[in-house]
């Protein structure tokens, strides 16, 4: 595939349905669909996207409100809507932090880890049938590119 069709000029429009942020903004998008899509026909058709930045960055045993919306380079205030529509799901809830009685964390509920269960399990199938589609090599050459070329981005890597 070419990076740029010499007849759209620089400001044309192949390079921008060509280069890697899009590539790849596009692969993610039909990654989270599919798993959204396996969400719901197991039952949990209640979370959208945007509540998997809430879900993907917060710990099992809790996580305060500034840490999740740094780790998902959010707002506070961005973060703690997406908070409040996961506790009106009932997937997660606020509770007094152990180690500082005068803050609160952010922890999955019962309901929240069935519903994190469920949604590992739709990840891995969704990983599973991108393996299928791509092949073994393809794939293996993905996931250790993207490990390398993001490993400083990783905002659980201190973990």
């Amino acid at each position: 595939m070419s990076r740029r069709d010499p007849k759209a000029g620089r400001s044309g429009p192949a390079w921008r349905h060509a280069n890697i942020g899009r590539l790849l903004n596009n692969a993610i998008g039909r990654f989270e669909a599919r798993v959204l899509e396996l969400m719901s026909e197991g039952g949990h058709g209640e979370t959208r996207i945007a509540h998997v930045n809430l879900t993907r960055n917060l710990d099992v045993e809790g996580t305060r409100l500034t840490e999740l919306a740094r780790r998902a380079a959010m707002s506070k205030q961005a973060m703690g809507e997406l908070v409040d529509q996961c506790a009106a799901l009932g997937l997660v809830d606020r509770v007094a932090d152990p180690s500082d009685g005068r803050a609160r964390i952010v922890k999955f509920t019962a309901d929240g880890l069935v519903w994190l269960d469920a949604f590992r399990d739709a990840v891995d199938l969704a990983e599973r049938e991108m393996r299928a589609e791509l092949g073994k090599a393809t794939m293996d050459a993905i996931l250790m590119g993207l490990a390398d070329y993001g490993a400083r981005f990783d905002t659980l890597e201190d973990r």
